[in-house]
């Protein structure tokens, strides 16, 4: 375990450090360093390493999504009201409909398997997003029109809503029973995580205001409060549905607001965090590609991929619809919300776990999705935002 630790750690560095030279994103080195590692290629990483890649996939996010929450402050997030709340879900919903549309056509699957499949890529990655966000809120890019925030915002209720909807049709899909409760389960979900988010934040900021200790030592409890967020959504599911993720970003958000000194502080601890997060995030996304899958994807798969791309551009565009936003500002937007990589890694593979005779199909378009998609969004927007966006 600690020699696969150890290599993950050392080649995710190196690769992302080449990436970067040559001015590609060093996440595509990490990914790539998964690929060449997993068990379909060289199978170098241990066992034990693997059973727990969903947990650590998920810790680089708490870290990532902490440090958004960190980032962002109230009154920004007013100013993007509402595009803000249409890029929580149409998008999605615009690029889920493309693939209902396109796929039957292009892979020969139903209706049914094809909202799969959409389900399945509808979902954009906070990882690729939120770190690029945070470094544009830093460097002033976007910051008078607030875009960093509303895409951060978007982001992180976008994957909660594509979770409940990909639930609901692979149940679907599995029982042929549908339920209008499943639906339900998105405004419950959202609501319940921000509220249950602001109640921890509103405790932890009166407790670091009463008691004095270092941040490193205000770190692991935070740490460790937003790994209990997870554990309640955990314990809840099937009961009443909570978001942690969002719970754990709405908490930074109150502590921004209510102790920004701290905030500020903490961010920077939280930075020295994702160095090493970032490395295990993305190489295990690489784990989890099959590029056995991958080989298999024919024409048809790349181009279902880019027609849903499109759709959800369109979404984006149709999301921004009467904001004072320029077309540059707007065409930035369309290109940030394409990344995907980590939630089609964690769900590309239960419609086939599930027995669903459409599940080696979605977890091709899955994996493709990630290799496409992950590269173009970061490349597009490490190298456009600075001609896009207007710094303040």
């Amino acid at each position: 375990m600690l020699t696969s630790i150890a290599i993950i750690l050392l080649l995710g560095l190196v690769t992302g450090w080449l990436f970067s030279k040559v001015k590609l994103p060093s996440l595509l080195g990490m990914i790539l360093v998964g690929i060449i590692l997993s068990p379909h290629c060289l199978n170098a990483i241990d066992e034990s390493i693997l059973m727990i890649s969903g947990d650590i996939r998920q810790i680089a996010l708490v870290i990532i999504l902490t440090r958004a929450g960190l980032s962002l402050n109230i009154s920004d997030l007013k100013k993007v009201g509402r595009p803000a709340v249409l890029m929580c879900f149409l998008p999605a919903c615009v690029e889920m409909v493309g693939t209902i549309l396109f796929a039957p056509v292009l892979l020969g699957v139903s209706v049914l398997e094809a909202a799969v499949i959409g389900s399945v890529i509808a979902a954009v990655s906070p990882a690729v997003i939120v770190p690029r966000m945070i470094k544009l809120i830093e460097e002033g890019y976007g910051q008078e029109k607030s875009i960093p925030q509303l895409i951060l915002a978007g982001a992180s209720v976008d994957d909660v809503f594509v979770i409940v909807v990909f639930t609901a049709f692979t149940t679907l899909a599995a029982t042929g029973e549908i339920s209008a409760s499943n639906f339900l389960q998105i405004p419950v979900s959202i609501a319940l995580g921000v509220l249950l988010g602001c109640a921890v934040g509103m405790i932890l900021v009166s407790f670091f205001r009463k008691y004095h200790m270092r941040d490193s030592v205000k770190i692991l409890i935070i740490l460790s409060v937003s790994f209990l967020l997870l554990e309640i959504q955990n314990r809840l599911e099937g009961v009443i549905p909570v978001s942690g993720l969002l719970a754990i970003m709405s908490m930074g958000v109150v502590i921004n607001q209510k102790y920004s000194v701290l905030a500020k502080r903490l961010s920077v601890k939280y930075n020295k965090l994702w160095l090493g997060a970032e490395i295990f995030l993305f190489v295990l996304v690489g784990v989890a590609v099959d590029l056995k899958y991958a080989m298999a994807a024919g024409v048809a798969v790349i181009v279902l991929i880019v027609l849903a791309l499109l759709f959800r551009m369109t979404g984006v565009a149709v999301s921004l619809i009467r904001t004072k936003l320029t077309k540059r500002e707007r065409v930035f937007c369309m290109i940030a919300y394409t990344p995907k990589a980590t939630v089609q890694a964690a769900i590309g593979t239960i419609p086939m776990a599930m027995g669903l005779k459409c599940g080696s199909i979605v977890l091709t378009v899955a994996v493709m999705s990630i290799l496409i998609t992950a590269p173009f969004g970061a490349i597009c927007v490490d190298n456009l935002y600075k001609k896009l966006l207007t710094k303040s």
